[in-house]
């Protein structure tokens, strides 16, 4: 087997390339001065730890984390809101036409449905904001665990 193939089916199995090939976004490390799968192994686990005190982040607690809740029960009140709201404007404009009572019905429920598309968008704000924050600090971590590497005498793609 030649360097590259050994190279390849190292990263494969410390995580770096999936079986299935698709990527995800961790640096691969190439011997560049023939170092052996053994010391490869060896450095991989040392640069992993050095990286990870140096900046806090911990890439298999960050891929393990649970996805955020979600459903109808989670948010800050979205749906409440808009049914106060929806119910006080349609008492409003229900106390004009004659039947207070049905105008606050009808505002409670369309307020009610204008409170969860809200609450829907402030968790899908909310959802791309750590996603976001995620993939910085995994950028933060690559980056260092990819100097290592290179100090270990790496060719980092």
């Amino acid at each position: 087997m030649n360097k590259l193939a050994k190279c390849c089916v190292l990263a494969v199995l410390a995580g770096s390339i999936p079986l299935d090939g698709a990527a995800q976004g961790r640096p691969i490390a190439y011997p560049a001065k023939g170092q052996s799968q053994q010391q490869q192994q060896k450095d991989d686990g040392a640069c992993y730890s050095w990286a990870k005190t140096n900046t806090g982040i911990d890439p298999a607690a960050m891929s393990s984390a649970p996805p955020p809740p979600s459903g109808p029960a989670v948010g800050g009140g979205e749906r409440v809101q808009g049914a106060a709201r929806g119910a006080a404007g349609g008492a409003v404009i229900g106390a004009i036409a004659g039947d207070a009572g049905k105008g606050a019905a009808i505002g409670a429920a369309t307020g009610t449905m204008v409170g969860g598309s809200r609450a829907r968008q402030n968790r899908r704000a909310a959802a791309a904001s750590t996603q976001s924050q995620s993939q910085g600090a995994m950028d933060t971590y690559n980056r260092a665990y990819a100097a290592c590497m290179e100090g270990h005498g790496y060719t980092i793609k």
